[in-house]
């Protein structure tokens, strides 16, 4: 790109503040690599490959140690099976209208890093996606904007991942919107949930990584907890399967609790098999 290209990517098009899509990368390292893969991926890649990209302007990673691995659902998940795959899961934000854009630069950027050997292939890639940002639902006026969420201390995650009754998922998101997500946060220690609809992945995407399957129908909730999430996890989600069965609009494909990493260092690491 010349100073005249780049000078018309920064003058033209939207530059809002606003969340406008997410990168959401829920990923499994190798069993006997989970120490090179963690530092390789805070020292580097969430840098390199993630955050110094323009229009991704915030990012955040978590991390489910066995003692949280052991609360998700459901048995025979679509999304991970066995259920413990996918220790770790980084969430990134992207400027409104700037998904392509964003999108086209990611792909050059890990082309290089591949060439360059800066790309650890021994992790697999559980639940991998560009997806569409839908609104949030808050507890209270209390809860800090959708924008600093990946900011902001929370003490943990969850992420629940729902497929629509076919050809409902716009009812499905009203009806989560409406009902299922202010009923679970009213009262509750969960401060807010985001609401994403996964996109494909682009046509020169990297070889390791896949689109995920129901792209039409899925529904991805970024749920956030003041505290950490195994003090409310059951209470809010031990019956998520049967509540979403019995709405009709749809189906729990996966639901698991997060903690966030100790950025810079290796805390963890050693309580994930």
């Amino acid at each position: 790109m010349d100073s005249l290209e780049l000078h018309r990517a920064i003058a033209e098009g939207p530059y809002e503040a606003q969340i406008g899509s997410a990168l959401i990368t829920m990923v499994e390292p190798h069993e006997g690599f989970d120490r090179e893969y963690n530092r390789w991926y805070e020292d580097d890649h969430f840098i390199s490959g993630a955050l110094a990209m323009p229009w991704m302007f915030a990012g955040r990673r978590f991390v489910a140690p066995k003692r949280l691995q052991g609360m998700r659902a459901p048995e025979g998940s679509p999304i991970a099976n066995p259920l413990a795959l996918g220790k770790y899961i980084s969430l990134y934000w992207i400027i409104e209208g700037r998904q392509d854009d964003q999108a086209a630069h990611s792909t050059a950027i890990n082309r290089r890093l591949r060439a360059d050997d800066r790309i650890l292939l021994k992790r697999d890639h559980i639940y991998t996606s560009f997806q569409t940002y839908r609104g949030a639902v808050y507890r209270d006026d209390a809860v800090v904007r959708d924008i600093h969420i990946l900011n902001y201390p929370f003490g943990g995650h969850v992420l629940e991942v729902i497929d629509a009754t076919e050809g409902q998922r716009e009812a499905l998101i009203d009806w989560l919107k409406a009902d299922y997500i202010p009923s679970k946060l009213k009262g509750s220690d969960m401060a807010v949930a985001t609401i994403f609809t996964p996109i494909p992945l682009p046509a020169d995407k990297m070889p390791d990584v896949a689109d995920i399957p129901g792209l039409d129908d899925r529904v991805t909730i970024l749920w956030f907890s003041d505290n950490e999430p195994e003090r409310s996890f059951d209470a809010l989600f031990g019956k998520a399967e049967a509540d979403l069965a019995a709405s009709g609009k749809g189906k729990l494909a996966f639901v698991a609790p997060f903690i966030p990493t100790f950025h810079g260092t290796d805390r963890y690491v050693d309580e994930l098999r």
